[in-house]
């Protein structure tokens, strides 16, 4: 396959679709390979988080000098660019045994929180834009085929799906940062008993009400992650129906026709 001229496209999209970058030159014989540093750049922000990934501590972590790196990537959002495709991985197979699209839609949405789950740095990982690599995209395709096949356009579509992006990331997010709170030995029921007399003295009874019923917690189950969704699921389902009559009316112009 011929070199491609990458001069003007982003940072590891070349090498995420398998191709040889133009500028990649190679003065002597690889010890090493990109999958092998997007391997273990992947094991030290598993064990350590993304503030850890620097290329120094890759490279020493596959016996390279600093610079030596630099001859398989070429920078640092190189290598994230393929990390975050290589993390991602490909899109659950199971969307496309669901027929109905709110179900599709809650596994694809439920996998994007799932795959954060498991990697929790890819809530850390900069948004550069759009899909534009192998997994990244099977991911946007999967829940394309869902949304359209509801009836959407393809750009309405692209719409619903970022919106259920945007959700499961920030749940990701959130549910890691609680995991990671410094603040896990203090004791909930203390909390309570100091602050519900001061929201009563303030005035504020619904969030007094809610902690005396032990309703108002620090925690995110899975129950309040399925409401939030549903709430967005409602919202395209309503946008699915106000496209349906359209649809009739076009059919009865046509056989008028």
């Amino acid at each position: 396959m011929p070199l491609t001229d990458d001069a003007h496209l982003p940072p590891g999209l070349v090498l995420a679709w398998g191709l040889p970058a133009k500028s990649n030159k190679l003065g002597r014989k690889p010890t090493q390979s990109v999958e092998r540093i997007v391997d273990a750049a992947l094991e030290l922000a598993d064990t350590d988080g993304f503030a850890a990934l620097s290329m120094p501590k890759i490279a020493q972590k596959l016996g390279l000098t600093a610079n030596a790196i630099y001859r398989y990537v070429r920078s640092r959002d190189e290598l994230l660019v393929l990390l975050g495709d290589a993390a991602w991985g490909p899109a659950p197979d199971r969307v496309a045994d669901v027929r109905d699209w709110r179900a599709a839609a809650t596994v694809w949405t439920q996998a994007m929180v799932d795959r954060c789950d498991v990697h929790p740095w890819l809530c850390d990982l900069p948004i550069r834009g759009a899909p534009v690599t192998p997994n990244l995209l099977g991911w946007a395709e999967a829940i394309l085929k869902v949304l359209t096949g509801a009836g959407l356009s393809p750009t309405e579509s692209l719409s619903c799906a970022l919106l259920l992006d945007g959700y499961a990331r920030r749940i990701a997010s959130a549910r890691r940062d609680l995991r990671d709170s410094t603040t896990t030995s203090v004791q909930p029921a203390a909390v309570s008993r100091f602050l519900e007399p001061r929201l009563h003295e303030l005035g504020y009874s619904i969030l007094a009400a809610l902690m005396t019923g032990n309703q108002y917690t620090d925690e995110i189950h899975d129950a309040d992650v399925t409401f939030g969704l549903d709430r967005i699921l409602d919202g395209i389902d309503v946008l699915i129906a106000q496209k349906r009559p359209t649809r009739r009316h076009q059919r009865s112009t046509d056989h008028a026709t």
